[in-house]
């Protein structure tokens, strides 16, 4: 290990702690919304394009993750089925819909989280829009700061569409290191992960406080996680086509 990388290592977490700090208000009304969705037996549909489906993966079918998580994916926006192309397809306009209508996502009862560092693209913009004139929640996991580096391509921003902001406070560009001058080391998918996972302890929290028990999955890897996970599987298996 270099010289330089437990320093990098300390400069990372330090940011993990003010990204906590600075989202403790949004992260319990967050929770909040996402429990009156669940609640309601709705769907909390998670978002995201390049390597913000990173935050969606982490969203579903995992481990200790929200078992009424629906993934909102097209394939075309994944870096590893055409790298430029996924760039250019999450740059075009009108696919947001096409995706929200095919999830069959209802407004009012299902939730939005859309992962976006920059959150200036048509796909991630147009995503929170229309789920807001539904009548739902938009919870925006993004960079602000970010945003105002990037070019509007949809003439606003993913921040500005949302109700509710879980800012990474990731710099323009991404990457980290050199600190002066930063060119790798990108943050954004740490930040996501790490505000996820912290609304997921928020929510559980919330939940046991009002003696609700959440659809969580367990781990299909130890002794009863596939019997824990029979009931989720059977309750969303329908209306998640990506879980059977």
């Amino acid at each position: 290990m270099s010289e330089t990388a437990p320093g990098h290592a300390e400069h990372t977490l330090e940011h993990l702690r003010k990204i906590g700090v600075h989202n403790a208000g949004g992260l319990r009304t967050a929770a909040e919304r996402l429990l009156a969705s669940i609640r309601a037996d709705g769907l909390v549909c998670t978002a995201g394009a390049g390597h913000s489906l990173a935050g969606v993966m982490e969203s579903f079918y995992r481990a200790g993750g929200l078992a009424a998580v629906r993934p909102l994916y097209h394939p075309d926006l994944l870096p590893l089925h055409g790298a430029v192309p996924s760039t250019r397809t999450e740059r075009r306009s009108g696919l947001a819909e096409e995706v929200l209508t095919d999830a069959g996502f209802r407004g009012g009862v299902d939730v939005l989280v859309v992962f976006s560092n920059s959150g200036v693209n048509p796909y991630p913009v147009e995503l929170a829009r229309t789920a807001r004139a539904a009548g739902s929640s938009v919870i925006a996991i993004t960079s602000p700061a970010a945003s105002a580096d990037a070019p509007k391509r949809a003439g606003t921003t993913l921040a500005e569409e949302a109700d509710i902001v879980l800012d990474t406070l990731v710099p323009g560009g991404d990457a980290s290191y050199p600190p002066t001058a930063p060119v790798t080391a990108p943050l954004s998918s740490l930040a996501n992960a790490f505000l996820w996972n912290t609304l997921l302890v928020e929510l559980f929290d919330l939940a046991e406080t009002e003696g609700l028990e959440l659809p969580l999955w367990r781990s299909s890897n130890t002794v009863g996680g596939d019997e824990a996970n029979a009931a989720n599987l059977e309750h969303y298996g329908q209306r998640v086509p990506g879980l059977l």
